[in-house]
């Protein structure tokens, strides 16, 4: 026999029921950077609408926080202010401060099933090098670049130079832009951003030159060592031979000047790869970096990470958006759609992206370069070890001093802020 209740109690059950859905319904704020390689607010707008309507009881607030460093200052505000956010994508060197401060929590110590582990085992190592301390997983890759070579195909074929060669090493970088600029007259050979992430470029500079900038632990630089000394020299010398403006290069601006044919070659993030593509008027290509002793480059870019001072199922939540974000097909609709690198094997062997690599390969070269990578420069005191080395580069660049000068002062000032690190 069924029972029927009264309409004020099935209106009581019902409003119970709502009560109990909307306090199972968790509301996560998430600050990310969009001035890196382009807006893109629209795709992750994308994202997380589809995320939302595949998890209707998780809502995303997303804040767009500017630049790197804007992010980061904006989310430990909040966290000072008491409005701790869920989540946010930062720097994948931020690693160091943010533990320092007791800010994030491992995934190691969120993660629950078989499946959630496994998902954690899932990423390039090279681009986890900067998210893990002491056996820990702290960040996880999402925004995730290295520094390639864009190179105007063009332009090489005008100054008749093979436009399917490009340089492979910094000798024949440095003749190749010399012959480019003799050749046009008004376009300069090769540009390199020295504002933005100056510290990034020198790294790459060092790297190839068998460098490495700091130790694994965060607590020393080598800004003078001999291989770096002469990486700025280098550098140095293709403002000095004219091949490159002097003075400073703006980051912001570099990517229109390629487009504008200004130079006919660049270094920059492959975030811009998607964003060149789609305004180029001339056929480009985009190579690794050039070697020296050794190809390489730093990995550069952001990784997701979850706040401490959050509710369990704030974390949960989160712990669940990143899973679908980074999940293979997204890492590989993101990887499309911008040119950041796709952050597992697995996105690569999605159909989707396979097929666009091999209708454009350029979409593989900063996956290739991984085998060439080193972490990005990271330590405790990381913003200010940065501005260091900026200042350092950018000196060198004006010719306020001498690259050696400038780096044993950016030395000297490192030592100074790390003595305290010291293990």
């Amino acid at each position: 026999m069924r029972f029927r209740l009264p309409f004020a109690m099935t209106a009581l059950a019902a409003g119970l029921m709502s009560a109990a859905s909307a306090s199972a319904a968790v509301d996560l704020t998430m600050y990310y950077p969009v001035s890196v390689g382009g807006a893109l607010t629209g795709v992750i707008d994308e994202l997380v609408d589809e995320f939302e309507q595949e998890h209707p009881e998780i809502t995303v607030n997303a804040i767009y926080a500017g630049n790197y460093d804007d992010t980061r200052v904006r989310a430990m505000s909040a966290i000072e202010a008491g409005d701790t956010p869920a989540l946010s994508v930062m720097f994948s060197i931020d690693l160091f401060e943010l533990i320092e401060q007791e800010a994030i929590v491992a995934f190691d110590d969120l993660v629950e099933t078989d499946e959630e582990r496994a998902w954690l085992d899932s990423f390039y190592p090279g681009l986890m090098e900067n998210g893990q301390l002491d056996g820990k997983t702290y960040g996880i890759p999402f925004q995730r670049s290295t520094i390639v070579l864009f190179w105007n195909k063009d332009a090489f074929a005008a100054a008749g130079l093979d436009p399917n060669t490009p340089p492979e090493n910094w000798d024949e970088m440095a003749e190749m832009a010399a012959t480019l600029r003799e050749a046009s007259g008004d376009q300069w050979g090769v540009m390199v951003p020295s504002t933005g992430y100056p510290y990034w470029m020198l790294q790459a500079f060092a790297f190839q030159n068998g460098q490495r900038l700091m130790n694994e632990a965060g607590t020393e630089v080598y800004f003078d060592a001999p291989a770096t000394i002469e990486a700025l020299e280098y550098w140095v010398s293709l403002t000095q031979s004219g091949v490159m403006p002097e003075g400073t290069i703006e980051w912001g601006t570099l990517r229109q000047n390629f487009l504008e044919q200004s130079t006919a070659m660049m270094w920059h993030t492959t975030g811009n790869l998607t964003a060149v593509r789609d305004a180029s008027s001339f056929d480009f290509g985009v190579a690794m970096l050039p070697a020296r002793t050794q190809r390489g480059s730093p990995t550069g870019g952001g990784n997701f990470y979850i706040f401490a001072d959050t509710p369990e199922e704030e974390q949960r939540a989160a712990m669940t958006f990143v899973r679908w974000m980074t999940a293979p097909e997204r890492a590989a609709d993101w990887s499309i759609e911008t040119g950041y690198m796709g952050v597992s094997p697995a996105a690569y062997e999605t159909d989707a992206l396979r097929d666009y690599v091999e209708a454009f390969p350029p979409a593989a070269v900063a996956r290739d370069q991984l085998e060439f990578g080193t972490a990005e420069l990271a330590t405790y005191e990381g913003g200010r070890i940065r501005r260091t080395l900026d200042n350092a580069v950018q000196a060198a660049l004006t010719g306020q001093m001498t690259p050696e000068e400038a780096l044993t002062q950016a030395q000297t000032e490192a030592d100074r802020i790390l003595r305290r690190y010291a293990r």
